[in-house]
């Protein structure tokens, strides 16, 4: 099974390369993207989750419809994508709930940064995917974390997929800048071996990036129409391979 999964918050990265970007403007990148991947979706009949700050649901209300209305899951990304405090953690699933008229229970932390996990259960999530169980220098700093799901502080604990053994991770950095022979392979290695795969992506991605010469190249590579032509090519050839896409919520259920 293929949980795939999009973090639809505020385009605020640029502000990490000192770079300003007005807050209409990050809403409308991510509002494009996402409609980019909406289609793409529906194209092939492939259900997703979408992890969704509270500030860009507020905001977007509209594209917050469209996800639902194609039946694809609603977790939370927090209320803000660059502040975070423990309160958040009920009131970003509260705006969420109300504006979708859905129960939300998974949980995806903003840059996947460590947080107090204790408080998700009492804040009512049932599943957390916030943990990409790799080593990437300035970053994350958890290979001796576990590699697939376990149960912690009341819930499920989601990673994000990394390969066997040397534990590659799978995620949207990879996608972008593997070859896609490649990636497939890996991705294939780890369903065979894990049963299952957790990949996750931004909508901002399937924009063209290419004028924002201050993100480095790796970000940029393959972002825009050439990501929509890779992600088209992925969602094809695992569907020829008989892999089923899942939302994270179900298949949280069938783990319990």
């Amino acid at each position: 099974m293929i949980l795939l999964s999009f973090d639809i918050e505020e385009f605020d990265m640029p502000l990490e390369y000192g770079q300003s970007l007005s807050f209409d403007d990050q809403l409308h990148i991510s509002a494009t993207g996402t409609i980019a991947v909406l289609n793409l979706l529906k194209k092939h009949n492939v259900k997703a989750t979408f992890f969704c700050t509270a500030n860009f649901a507020l905001n977007k209300k509209d594209i917050l419809r469209l996800i639902v209305d194609d039946g694809h899951e609603i977790a939370s990304h927090g209320y803000y994508h660059s502040d975070f405090k423990p309160e958040h953690l009920a009131s970003s699933k509260n705006v969420l709930e109300e504006l979708t008229n859905q129960k939300v229970n998974g949980y995806r932390m903003a840059r996947m940064m460590p947080f107090d996990e204790s408080l998700l259960s009492k804040s009512g999530y049932s599943y957390n995917s916030s943990l990409n169980p790799t080593y990437l220098p300035g970053r994350y700093n958890n290979f001796t974390k576990p590699r697939t799901h376990f149960q912690q502080h009341d819930i499920t604990q989601l990673p994000a997929s990394v390969t066997p053994l040397v534990r590659l991770p799978l995620f949207w950095l990879s996608f972008h800048n593997l070859p896609q022979w490649f990636y497939k392979k890996c991705c294939q290695w780890t369903l065979i071996t894990d049963g299952y795969l957790n990949i996750y992506f931004h909508p901002w991605e399937f924009t063209d990036l290419s004028n924002m010469n201050f993100f480095p190249a790796y970000v940029r590579r393959n972002s825009g129409d050439k990501m929509i032509r890779r992600m088209d090519n992925f969602i094809s050839w695992a569907k020829n391979k008989n892999f089923e896409f899942v939302r994270s919520h179900d298949f949280v259920n069938t783990i319990k």
